[in-house]
């Protein structure tokens, strides 16, 4: 028994032995993956202390020698190639990896709406019975959330087909599709959203921490951690009712199940500040990319005016970690939602939370902004046609980063010039010019000194919109489309909706709170 309990333990060594020094690459180089063609190949993973790491692909090799922590990182040089490569990483042992395709590899990230699948947009079985595109490829990152960066990341590589794309990002998936058809290379989406989440979610402590305007942010979340114990009673109380109430639904035959309460934040909470940042975006870099698209904002509403230093925080903090320069950055602005405006006083912090991604999407380096706000519905805040938001994004690419030459925005408002009662708009992105969708040319309100806004009536004349309203004499400011679900139906003739907007600059349209 004491023979073969030694032959145990060591064969039990030898095997942690095994497992310890045998090379492992990040989870993102994987069979089916697609790398960024034309730019340099950052190659990484783990080995034994000191172990000799050996990457080879297309022709090239590079070596490098295990850290302290085990960490070991090699930079291929550019690769084009139009046929399937393997890639070798050598160590101790060797893994080869197959199908690799060279191509435009893209991130997608953001919240529910980037996370709502193929599976549940529209017209999902006929996009489902097209997709048979093994060129377009996809990379599933499993929700994590750490209260600390990690350089670990859970996922896998799947091609594109009828079986498998269901489970795709739509957004993503539309928007690598346009580019597919368009470009005719290989399209790697890598995709890491979550539901529900906010911006600084996925921003950095340290890069949030850096500005007193986000300060509030930090503050909130130190202030729920000393609460969490209390609150934490209080959620468990809940979820027993909560079960007793499910149990009696279920008895009573109702398919409306009652929602399990949410647990209180802590430092694992996937709402938390930095969370995922640490654990599904700090893990990817620095995997070369293309770009990013960004489809979130519906969580940050009510603190529209502190969004746009927070988006601009995040952008930048990703462009620096990655360590590509300013990337392309493409945002889709969130779409119309809720019962339509009768007032055009009403405050809406979906309005205001759209003017900071405008100013982010044409305002900060190398960024875009795709409006979505005649797509969305009214009664879900998942609209359904993800394929004319990955289209739009797909636009924004083709032209400024593509050089196709296309149309990739709606007017967008660049000045007014007051002319006694009336007021004439001039904009930009006129798109062949401008063109009205309805019976008349609706969502435009103006007011004067006294800051009360009045429905105005609109008209376009050549490439400007004229709007007076008979109850304001003296017009100081207008507003277009600024609501939660306004009336929009300024286009041009490119097919692309107007950019909401304001002229004024007045305080109230929210709360204020940050």
């Amino acid at each position: 028994m004491k023979r073969i309990s030694r032959a145990c333990l060591v064969m039990a060594v030898c095997a942690a032995w095994s497992l310890r020094a045998d090379v492992k690459p990040a989870a993102l180089f994987a069979d089916h993956m697609v790398l960024q063609r034309g730019q340099n190949l950052p190659v990484w993973g783990w080995a034994d202390v000191g172990e000799k790491v050996t990457v080879s692909l297309a022709g090239q090799s590079g070596s490098a020698t295990a850290d302290a922590q085990g960490d070991w990182k090699i930079v291929l040089k550019p690769v084009t190639s139009s046929e399937a490569l393997q890639m070798t990483i050598k160590g101790t042992n060797e893994i080869v990896i197959k199908d690799i395709l060279m191509g435009e590899v893209w991130l997608c990230s953001g919240q529910s709406n980037m996370n709502m699948r193929v599976a549940s947009c529209k017209d999902a079985a006929q996009v489902k019975a097209a997709a048979d595109l093994p060129k377009i490829r996809h990379f599933q990152i499993r929700n994590t959330v750490c209260p600390e960066p990690t350089r670990n990341l859970a996922g896998t590589w799947t091609v594109c087909s009828p079986k498998t794309v269901a489970a795709y990002t739509g957004t993503g998936f539309f928007f690598g599709r346009s580019l597919f058809e368009e470009l005719n290379v290989p399209i790697g989406i890598v995709h890491s959203s979550w539901g529900g989440t906010p911006a600084e979610a996925w921003t950095s402590k340290e890069d949030l921490g850096r500005s007193e305007n986000l300060q509030p942010i930090l503050e909130r979340f130190q202030t729920a951690l000393e609460q969490y114990p209390e609150k934490k009673k209080a959620w468990e109380e809940k979820v027993e009712a909560w079960k007793e109430k499910v149990a009696k639904q279920k008895a009573e035959g109702e398919k409306k199940l009652a929602r399990k309460p949410r647990p209180p934040m802590n430092e694992r909470h996937y709402q938390r500040p930095s969370g995922l940042y640490n654990g599904m975006i700090l893990s990817l870099v620095p995997y070369a990319i293309k770009g990013a698209t960004w489809y979130q904002g519906e969580s940050n509403a009510g603190r529209g005016q502190q969004y746009e230093e927070l988006l601009q925080t995040m952008i930048a903090n990703w462009r620096r970690i990655w360590g590509q320069g300013d990337f392309p950055f493409y945002i889709v602005q969130i779409a119309n939602f809720r019962s339509e405006q009768t007032d055009p006083n009403e405050q809406s912090a979906w309005a205001e939370l759209r003017d900071s991604q405008t100013k982010v999407g044409y305002g900060y380096p190398n960024c875009g902004l795709a409006t979505i706000i005649d797509i969305g519905d009214a009664k879900d805040i998942h609209p359904k046609n993800k394929q004319d938001v990955g289209a739009r994004l797909a636009k924004i690419a083709l032209a400024k980063l593509y050089d196709k030459g296309i149309v990739y925005s709606g007017p967008k408002y660049a000045s007014m010039k007051t002319e006694g009662s009336t007021v004439r708009l001039s904009f930009d992105f006129l798109g062949g010019g401008l063109v009205s969708k309805g019976d008349k040319l609706g969502g435009f309100a103006v007011a004067g000194d006294d800051k009360v806004f009045k429905w105005a009536d609109a008209t376009i004349d050549g490439d400007t919109v004229v709007v007076k309203s008979a109850d304001v004499p003296a017009p100081r400011a207008v507003r277009y489309g600024w609501a939660n679900n306004p009336p929009c139906t300024l286009y041009n003739k490119a097919e692309l909706p107007a950019v909401p907007f304001r002229t004024d600059t007045w305080p109230g349209v929210t709360d204020g709170k940050q």
